[in-house]
């Protein structure tokens, strides 16, 4: 008998959930104003929301946390991490930040200035974010597949290398760098090849220009790599990471995601003057540049989860969690970004809520569907999300219209999937009853999605 597949962890401590009725959901809902975000955590039952900084620490963690070096200067725990994301990464220069959008306002604020157009692969919000609020552009140069989320190909938040040389003879001499997430988080959680990571370097080379990796998630990215890119079996997952870091100039780290840490990120780079550049940004937003807004207990943490999370079984529990939630949507025959990604499930809500015209936003709606089910609380990863057109003003359509199912890293079981799956499946079976949407009544100028209130239709 085939022996099945179980965690590569046991279950030390427990925290309390609990169930509401419909009616309390209602009510919760329309004091948020039908916005996710705006929920008390208290009011949920199983949280989806994110895997950034949700996750559960190991004893190894836990133990690092006590003996850290809380010195303002000089700590040993920076010492320590620091080490740690050169023997990983290769890259000589790190810094600190308290989490990975801080790393980006450090750094951007060094390199990026108006006018300039930074072309990569599906930007996240808080990327966008930092690019179009210095009166930048975010050039989105994602294979056309990834539009598919029927398609089932093993990279799909690879680079279109034919948009990026096109782009980049035209306007390389506003291009400050190319960024790569990896994983593609907005297109799905979907990773990016070894071949493409070096290719895309080939075409930076011949105009001169360095690499970004916004790596939240580098080692799922690796995961991938090993068990779907041919030359790549028998490698461990750090050499596959130190491969990856081969073809970047740089990284910003958000260590809330693949270093299981609740609190955290980092800048790494091999270049000098990116490093003294952003030593005089840090002070000034983060703190000290051994520090850089971080207890010491917290970069003990990050140094070793960092270790812990770059080695397979560790990832490969993690990934069969995703893997299974996808599989009983396969028995329901819900539509979601296929294949499945590396930290999260993407439920394609266009196809779901067909009836809900997009300028209704049907991903919204069937994120608030969902919280309303069961207390299941996910997020949005679609039209409101992508703000408006920073020239026109006007909504941005282009993109997919997601659901997403973000699974915490070592905190829920299986048996908590199948919830989510049934729950889904409830409203995927009624979804002909639901014809109208949502609108705005108020949103911020910029990431609104995180304090936008909505009304329903």
């Amino acid at each position: 008998m085939e022996i099945p597949f179980a965690e590569s962890w046991k279950i030390k401590m427990v925290e309390p959930i609990k169930k509401t009725t419909r009616a309390e959901r209602e009510m919760y809902m329309k004091e948020a104003h039908n916005n996710i975000f705006q929920l008390r955590a208290e009011h949920v039952y199983i949280d989806l929301l994110t895997d950034s900084g949700t996750g559960a620490m190991s004893d190894r963690q836990w133990s690092a946390m006590m003996l850290g070096d809380e010195s303002y200067a000089g700590a040993t725990s920076f010492f320590k991490m620091k080490e740690m994301i050169n023997k990983i990464t290769g890259f000589e220069y790190v810094l600190p930040t308290h989490q990975g959008r801080a790393a980006e306002n450090v750094l951007f604020s060094c390199l990026i200035r108006e006018g300039d157009f930074v072309p990569g692969n599906s930007h996240f919000d808080t990327t966008k974010g930092h690019i179009e609020s210095r009166k930048a552009f975010a050039v989105d140069c994602t294979i056309d597949e990834a539009q598919n989320t029927q398609l089932e190909i093993p990279f799909k938040g690879n680079v279109d290398c034919k948009k990026l040389e096109k782009f980049l003879a035209e306007n390389s001499e506003r291009v400050p760098f190319i960024i790569i997430t990896i994983t593609n988080n907005t297109a799905g959680g979907q990773p990016v090849s070894m071949k493409n990571l070096r290719e895309v370097k080939a075409i930076a080379k011949r105009y001169h220009k360095p690499v970004l990796f916004d790596s939240a998630r580098f080692a799922e990215n690796s995961y991938f790599i090993k068990i779907r890119e041919e030359g790549y079996q028998d490698k461990s997952i750090k050499e596959i990471c130190k491969e990856m870091f081969t073809y970047a100039d740089g990284m910003t780290m958000s260590a809330k995601k693949d270093a299981q840490v609740n609190m955290g990120g980092f800048i790494a780079t091999n270049i000098q003057d990116w490093y003294e550049a952003a030593k005089v940004k840090t002070i000034i937003y983060e703190g000290y540049i051994t520090y850089g807004g971080l207890n010491g207990r917290d970069m003990n943490a990050i140094a070793v989860g960092l270790d812990e999370n770059t080695e397979f079984e560790n990832l490969e529990t993690r990934i069969k969690q995703v893997e299974y939630l996808a599989k009983k949507l396969d028995e329901y025959g819900i539509p979601y970004q296929r294949p499945y990604g590396g930290h999260a499930i993407f439920v394609d809500a266009g196809k779901v809520l067909s009836k809900v015209p997009k300028e209704e936003f049907p991903a919204q709606t069937l994120t608030v569907e969902l919280y309303l089910e069961a207390g299941i609380r996910g997020c949005e990863i679609g039209y409101i999300l992508a703000d408006r057109d920073p020239v026109t003003r006007e909504n941005r359509f282009g993109g997919l219209d997601l659901l997403r199912l973000a699974i915490p890293r070592r905190t829920y079981t299986n048996n908590h999937m199948d919830v989510v799956a049934a729950a889904l499946k409830n409203v995927y079976d009624r979804r002909d009853t639901i014809s109208r949407g949502m609108k705005i009544v108020w949103e911020a100028p910029i990431m609104r999605h995180f304090t936008v209130k909505l009304e329903r239709l």
